[in-house]
């Protein structure tokens, strides 16, 4: 085990159980749990969206994608950026009404036990889809940089995020996504510019070095590589 890895790890963890502990000392009713009070300003609802977004299996996804299927592997990440639009159209209403689920929205607006049933089922099976990625993610990164047993750190993984929910609802939810995705973009940022650096800050040769590195090669930045004969080499989407 890494001495290096292991310390930012517990690090991590330590932060986000202050994190959580904080928060759950500021008291919790029904509407700051689910809502934080409202008291999170637009510019940190942003960030803690988009700490949602660069998630582990998008954030560790899509690069393995872009690797494996060069441009339609970046199509990936704008196609589900683009369901974020919809949020706008949704939290309002949900908002005005008072509500704090779609399932107490369609139940407001249609008053069944059936009703409120179904959308619960629909969430719970839309989460586990969701989940299930991000766990097997964060497993796999545990494994490789602690030498973890895969198991036992996807089920770290589950128990921390269930505890800082838990315990610190919206509010410790909302500050340990605004915290990841403040470092995950510092270190995305430094990154560039090492590799950048490395390349005489020539984003032109960068790109050709990345091309020659692909197994498509010229095709690494064209649209629809699945139409030749690569598709037989290595897993990627049919168009």
């Amino acid at each position: 085990m890494n001495p290096s890895y292991f310390f930012f790890f517990m690090a991590i963890v330590i932060g986000t159980l202050l994190i959580s502990y904080w928060a759950a000392k500021r008291g919790m009713s029904t509407h700051r749990f689910y809502t934080a009070s409202g008291n999170l300003t637009g510019f940190q609802n942003g960030l803690a969206m988009a700490g949602d977004y660069v998630s582990a299996a998008s954030f560790l996804g899509i690069t393995g994608a872009i690797a494996l299927q060069g441009y339609d592997g970046l199509l990936y990440a704008v196609g589900f950026l683009v369901s974020y639009v919809l949020l706008l159209f949704v939290a309002e209403p949900i908002r005005n009404l008072g509500q704090f689920t779609i399932g107490d929205v369609v139940h407001l607006r249609f008053p069944s036990h059936c009703i409120r049933i179904v959308v619960a089922g629909t969430s719970i099976v839309i989460c586990i889809l969701y989940m299930v990625p991000q766990l097997v993610a964060a497993g796999m990164l545990i494994h490789l940089l602690l030498g973890l047993n895969y198991l036992w750190a996807v089920l770290v993984t589950g128990v921390l995020m269930t505890v800082y929910v838990i315990f610190g609802g919206m509010v410790s939810t909302s500050w340990i996504q605004i915290t990841k995705t403040v470092l995950l973009m510092a270190g995305t940022f430094l990154l560039m510019l090492m590799v950048l650096a490395r390349f005489g800050w020539n984003i032109h040769d960068l790109l050709r070095a990345a091309a020659r590195q692909s197994p498509l090669g010229a095709r690494f930045f064209s649209l629809g590589i699945c139409s030749n004969n690569h598709c037989s080499n290595f897993p990627c989407i049919c168009h």
